[in-house]
């Protein structure tokens, strides 16, 4: 067949690509054998943003001469001509600024153990809604369904939950889950997850140390500028060995036969992952057409609920040191003075004041002053749980605590002055008090104050050089 000439009948850029079948669901290499002249010059003079590894088109040579190699390309292509199945598929690979509307038609003329198909290609800048939307009524039905679910949702974790079984019910897989990075701090967090009945698969929160998030920041190399990663087999999995060998020990020995890996992203922002382990590699096609259009509205939905969550931690945290805000504590004591939180239960208060925390600032500077501040937060974590400690005003930190006892609010103090030891020039002046119910918390403020205040007086009483010069704001308990 003449090659050349059947492309040059094709307005669209298209190819014809040849495969070697090796049998057994196995094939070879993947060549270029031929192209019309738009195809050849999207090799040759790419569009704004799109590098080719090679400028110089040569027919018949490896498709990986002029694009890093993408296993879904060579699937698509392995179905087409193999299998004889007419394909479409609609793709943002992360190499390259725009979006491919391809089409995979296979070729009766196959020589040997070599087998062809047409590849045609549109370029798209901007994603087309009408090629996003171009899939089976089945896909349709469950991107729909996503969608709905996430629209009229109260609760975005719990219907996060929904959509990950979902998700591993169309992948017929043995677990899913969704995996959040936050590259600031970097660090992990799992969303949800959701397993088969029977999997003997542990949680991915049995890897989640300290490490974990180098691991998934290797995983975009592994994707290799592809849009996503899908494993069928051990040929496929020898691809993540050669790319990612740590990540290989790691899911091979974690059980992982087969995995499916979709960023989510929110724009040009990587979000996290969704991913699945183990799934029916006989409908790679369907899961892939069907998460691409799922994870676009998925990491949309994403981005929205991440910034309102930023948004909630900006107006409650203390950005320093990482605690509660004043306002928070406020809320927090109308709350309970109320009734309308703590009203049958103890509430334990301790007020921990930073001694010589001026001195710190006059002699060495405020960068010194805020280090300080910082690591009384840290002693104070040590002791207690983040949401219950709050920074009341300049060098002073509140901890309201429901159901604490007298003998458990001792115990707590006494831990911080040993803890406290651990960092330098770090000394509390701590008070506290318990009040029988939340509607005595204000009288418990005024008295663990007082104590506070009394202990600071002994401090310096012991320590005068160390005294501040200036006079403390007193919080009004008012």
């Amino acid at each position: 067949m003449d090659f050349k000439a059947l492309c040059d009948q094709m307005a669209a850029m298209t190819c014809v690509v040849s495969v070697e079948d090796l049998g057994e669901g196995r094939y070879g290499k993947f060549r270029i054998v031929a192209g019309n002249k738009a195809y050849i010059d999207s090799i040759e003079n790419p569009g704004p943003g799109m590098k080719m590894l090679s400028d110089k088109f040569v027919p018949n040579t490896e498709y990986t001469e002029y694009l890093t190699r993408d296993l879904n390309f060579e699937d698509y292509c392995y179905r087409s001509a193999v299998l004889k199945k007419c394909l479409h598929s609609y793709a943002h690979p992360d190499r390259m600024p725009v979006w491919f509307n391809m089409t995979f038609l296979p070729l009766d003329c196959d020589e040997g153990n070599l087998k062809y198909c047409t590849y045609t290609m549109e370029i798209n800048f901007e994603p087309d809604s009408e090629n996003m939307s171009d899939i089976s009524g089945e896909m349709a039905s469950a991107v729909l369904q996503t969608t709905i679910k996430l629209r009229g949702t109260e609760d975005f974790k719990k219907t996060m939950g929904e959509i990950i079984s979902d998700v591993r019910a169309l992948c017929d897989a043995e677990v899913c889950c969704i995996l959040l990075m936050d590259e600031y701090e970097r660090s992990c967090e799992l969303l949800g997850e959701s397993f088969a009945e029977g999997s003997k698969l542990l949680s991915l929160e049995h890897y989640l140390d300290e490490g974990f998030y180098d691991i998934a920041d290797s995983w975009k190399d592994t994707i290799a500028g592809s849009n996503c990663l899908i494993i069928k087999n051990d040929s496929d999995m020898e691809v993540v060995k050669e790319r990612n060998p740590v990540w290989y020990r790691s899911l091979t020995g974690a059980g992982a036969k087969s995995i499916v890996l979709f960023p989510l992203k929110s724009g040009d922002q990587l979000l996290g992952y969704i991913w699945a382990i183990n799934f029916n590699a006989d409908n790679a096609v369907k899961i892939k057409e069907t998460l691409e259009l799922s994870t676009f509205i998925l990491g949309s939905e994403l981005g929205n609920y991440l910034l309102l969550d930023r948004l909630k931690i900006l107006s409650s945290k203390d950005m320093l040191t990482g605690v509660m805000n004043r306002n928070e504590m406020n809320n927090f004591v109308d709350s309970l003075s109320k009734g309308e939180s703590g009203a049958d239960t103890t509430i334990g208060v301790v007020f921990a004041d930073l001694n010589g925390l001026k001195n710190v600032n006059d002699s060495e500077g405020h960068a010194a002053g805020d280090a300080l501040l910082k690591d009384a937060a840290k002693a104070l974590r040590e002791v207690f749980d983040e949401s219950s400690i709050f920074r009341a005003g300049g060098d002073e930190f509140s901890i309201i605590i429901s159901g604490l006892s007298e003998e458990e609010m001792e115990r707590d103090i006494e831990l911080i002055r040993e803890i406290s030891k651990k960092y330098n020039k770090l000394v509390f002046a701590i008070g506290g008090c318990i009040a029988e119910k939340g509607t005595g918390v204000r009288t418990a403020l005024r008295l663990a104050d007082e104590r506070m205040y009394a202990d600071k007086k002994k401090y310096y009483e012991q320590y005068p050089e160390r005294k501040r010069t200036n006079s403390k704001d007193h919080w009004n308990m008012t």
